[in-house]
């Protein structure tokens, strides 16, 4: 292992604000290098007020050698001789009471080896001290938050006695913390005439209305309060519209310039690591903090391997783009990782609730940051003869969403320890990973790792806060807990993630069994393992959510519906076989709540599980397309609406592919633009872009959008764990829907 990076900077104590800050005595100060090399260093500094709330802050420190300033993130900053100035952007001014102020840069240096400063100030008050800088220039040691002891072969973890970060004082009782998303107004070609979209927020009172603008130009008399979309006709496929909410008779200011779905899509441009590279799964996320969503995009090497395939793999990458094609980092997972749909799965969140959005991933000896720095030893190789990883470090790391440098990085839990006790010698049940997002304590979100369902289970949450990884508890199937051996080989290829007990705090729905959101057991069926599930408001004459799964075990049912809450299997379908697909959500109006089908099934089935008519022709995804509140069917590079009678094509993509092999995925579906109904992405056939299609389809129900609505939005986050499932809603979304609460959510 390389020497670790200088990141035990010390805190320091200063005295009073300047009056201009309004702040009363205090504030703490940490300087870190956290990585060099010949010419230049990278550096973290973090400013903690002690003091009243400020409204605006400003860092300064003298570097005394000769360093200068070339790129930072979280702060504009400028430099006159050695003198530093960083000052707070648009979404950070703002500096609470023990709030704390992060931000960090790239720097030249004449020097091989780094002096800092001996003090800095915030506001004009003086936070003095030093820190030591690396002892070793090109690598960074996974040191960020304390390592961890790995358990003796085949026994539990032990959970962390540490407690989590405390949520905000300020956060308004009752809300939870959810991203400060722009209008995301879109435009898309729809005949002769463009449909105008743009998000309705959780944040804005039920009752707002809108004045749409043509290239500068309104177009509307009166305010619109229906629908958040609007059908211009006559208008050129290139006209720019903007939105403008009207408050209590008064317009407020003008939303950014629409983008334009000329053809139905838009096309957002990526670039190959390789010509042997495809592009995969996505998510989404603020990274830079501007209000806009951007991508984050796995590229898998054409080399890539199912677990129980033996042979090396190409490197996975992991790239950060804004919707117009720039790319804002590249992250190299390193030899270290191997390529398949089980082993990286990627988290996209706003962990810390700085504004922007961070990126969650298992890394290894050897990958290397969006800014250059590398994790343990650069050169290590732990590849068998198979292509297998069975040895070596495993780490956690949480990366900044502006740049993709390192802002944490953790042991990863649990140790693989014995490659055998996991199921078998080679190397495939021991790296099956799942991974999501919850909001834990129903206020912040938590990372969700896991590892392990074919025989052992490990469930590990994390809370990432102020450039820290807390672990907040491990839920292990070799614990002594009550319940907790019998979770073993009850693990799906997937997991889902919801508040199921009406207690305020989400869930982990781990395949037949649930994980309370304080880490133990809260119910379990038995029934083993599966692929496909889905959970959300499937009934709606009953209270609280449902889940529905298939089962692959030849002795258990093929299929079945439960209580969220509790577990009790409503209905089930005989045992028969290796039910390897299914889905349930509304896709019909003429039978009430949602319709179920299967691999296994002959017919659909209604809410009480009987078979009611024919199948739908596929048995894969799910979109929000059209204008009712019927889902559509996803499958492959195409979007049908079923009928009774046959399906109905409501689109063909063409230049664009499916992901996954025979599992035929977007990389991503969702409500990630316009109004609340949900887009779609495929990468172009020759991987050059990723085409986002948007549905052209006028529309008479006014929502929210769903990314406000907090099971659909973790939902959205965990849909690219292993084998992808759609995201649902918290609450009945279909046919003879009642508006759900409006959300209570408070951005950063």
């Amino acid at each position: 292992m390389a020497a670790a990076s200088a990141v035990g900077a010390l805190a320091l104590t200063g005295v009073a604000l300047a009056p201009s800050a309004s702040a009363a005595a205090g504030c703490t100060a940490t300087y870190a290098v956290t990585s060099q090399w010949g010419g230049g260093f990278g550096a973290d500094v973090v400013v903690t007020n002690l003091g009243d709330a400020v409204s605006g802050w400003t860092v300064r420190w003298t570097f005394a050698h000769g360093q200068t300033v070339s790129q930072a993130w979280n702060a504009a900053v400028t430099q006159s001789g050695p003198t530093v100035t960083a000052t707070n952007l648009g979404w950070n001014a703002t500096l609470p009471t023990n709030g704390a102020a992060s931000f960090g840069f790239i720097g030249s240096s004449p020097q091989s080896t780094n002096a800092v400063p001996t003090s800095l100030t915030l506001n004009g008050t003086a936070c003095t001290g030093a820190v030591a800088p690396t002892s070793n220039p090109t690598t960074t040691s996974p040191t960020t938050a304390a390592p961890t002891t790995p358990a003796p072969t085949g026994a539990p973890t032990p959970s962390p006695t540490a407690t989590p970060t405390s949520i905000p004082t300020t956060t308004p009782p009752g809300s939870w913390q959810a991203e400060r998303l722009d209008r995301g107004i879109i435009s898309v070609r729809s005949g002769g005439a463009n449909l105008v979209q743009w998000r309705l927020l959780g944040t804005d009172a039920r009752d707002v209305g809108f004045h749409l603008y043509r290239d500068g130009a309104r177009l509307t008399s009166t305010p619109l309060t229906g629908a958040t979309s609007y059908l211009d006709q006559g208008a050129a496929a290139s006209a720019r519209y903007t939105v403008r909410a009207v408050v209590g008779g008064s317009e407020q200011a003008p939303s950014a310039a629409s983008l334009t779905f000329a053809n139905g899509y838009l096309d957002v441009p990526i670039s190959r690591p390789g010509s042997d590279y495809t592009a995969n799964d996505a998510s989404v996320g603020d990274l830079d903090g501007d209000g806009d969503l951007d991508i984050v995009l796995k590229w898998d090497p054409t080399n890539a391997k199912d677990n129980s395939q033996s042979g090396v793999t190409g490197n996975v990458y992991l790239d950060g783009y804004r919707l117009d094609g720039t790319r804002l980092w590249r992250i190299d997972l390193g030899r270290n990782i191997r390529a398949g749909a089980h082993y990286t799965q990627f988290q996209v969140y706003d962990y810390d609730g700085d504004g922007a959005a961070e990126v969650a991933v298992k890394t290894a000896d050897g990958t290397r940051s969006g800014t250059g720095q590398v994790i343990g030893n650069a050169s290590a190789d732990y590849r068998n003869s198979a292509g297998y990883v069975l040895s070596g470090p495993e780490y956690l790391t949480v990366f900044e969403g502006g740049d993709g440098r390192i802002g944490a990085t953790a042991d990863y839990v649990p140790a693989r320890g014995t490659v055998s006790s996991w199921g078998d010698s080679y190397g495939n049940r021991v790296d099956r990973f799942l991974a999501g997002t919850a909001y834990l304590d129903g206020v912040r979100p938590s990372i969700v790792m896991a590892r392990g369902y074919y025989t052992r289970a490990v469930v590990v949450a994390w809370d990432y806060r102020s450039g820290t990884l807390t672990r907040r508890w491990t839920f292990d199937s070799n614990s002594s807990s009550q319940g907790n051996a019998a979770v073993a080989g009850q693990g799906n290829h997937a997991l889902a993630i919801a508040d199921v007990d009406a207690d305020g705090r989400q869930e982990i729905v781990y395949g037949a069994a649930a994980i309370d959101d304080d880490g133990r057991v809260l119910w379990n069926t038995g029934t083993g393992h599966g692929d496909a599930a889905h959970l959300g408001d499937l009934i709606p004459s009953r209270p609280g959510l449902e889940y529905y799964k298939v089962t692959e075990s030849t002795s258990q049912p093929d299929s079945w519906m439960a209580d969220a809450r509790t577990g009790q299997i409503l209905w089930r379908t005989n045992a028969t076989t290796d039910n390897g697909r299914g889905v349930s959500d509304d896709v019909w109006a003429g039978s009430p709540g949602a319709e179920s089908w299967s691999a296994a099934d002959g017919q659909i089935r209604n809410a009480s599980g009987q078979e009611i008519g024919r199948k739908p022709s596929s048995t894969n995804f799910l979109a929000w397309w059209d204008g009712d509140p019927v889902r559509e069917l996803v499958d492959a590079t195409r979007v049908d609406k079923y009928g009774t009678g046959g399906d109905t094509r409501l689109l063909t993509a063409s230049g664009v592919h499916a992901n996954n092999g025979t599992k035929a995925t977007p990389s991503l579906s969702g409500d990630l633009l316009g109004d609340w109904r949900e887009e779609i992405v495929w990468p172009t056939s020759d991987d050059s872009a990723l085409r986002i299609h948007a549905t052209p389809i006028t529309t008479s129900v006014r929502l929210p959008t769903l990314l406000h609505d907090q099971t659909y939005r973790v939902a959205v986050a965990w849909q690219n764990t292993a084998y992808n499932q759609p995201p649902h809603t918290g609450f009945f979304l279909g046919d003879g829907f009642s508006a759900p609460a409006w959300p209570s959510v408070y951005t950063p």
